[in-house]
């Protein structure tokens, strides 16, 4: 009887949590590119207070951008994407590396790495934004 009581009335599914269209990789993009103008910065400044707070915003940056990009893989990158794109999935793969890289190196050569595969997963998602 209580399992009648609360039981739903009108049932409802969705494609995604919130509507699609808050979904957007320009998030990751941001934050990576961030952390590559950190690192180039902090090859032209030797303070050790401005390396230490530098490091840690660098490193901030790249774990926002690990989470836009898993947010996208895991929300609104759906089983027909996949389908479509076998790539997505090590791409995002590799993708998160190069962040993780990036996080722990000052060479702006991992963030422009990083900004490369993000540039990927971007064309990706606009061509399913089509669809």
């Amino acid at each position: 009887m209580l399992s009648r009581l609360f039981a739903p009335t009108v049932k409802v599914s969705a494609h995604c949590d919130l509507p699609c269209g808050v979904y957007d990789p320009a998030q990751a993009r941001i934050e990576a590119e961030s952390v590559k103008a950190v690192q180039e910065k902090m090859a032209g400044n030797d303070d050790p207070h401005f390396q230490a707070r530098a490091t840690v915003i660098k490193e901030q940056r790249a774990e926002l951008a690990k989470h836009h990009v898993s947010v996208l893989w895991s929300d609104y990158f759906k089983p027909p994407h996949f389908e479509k794109y076998p790539e997505l999935h090590q791409l995002v793969n590799d993708t998160l590396k190069a962040l993780s890289a990036a996080k722990g190196s000052t060479d702006p050569a991992t963030g422009q790495k990083a900004l490369d595969y993000i540039a990927q997963i971007d064309k990706i998602f606009w061509e399913t934004k089509k669809a």
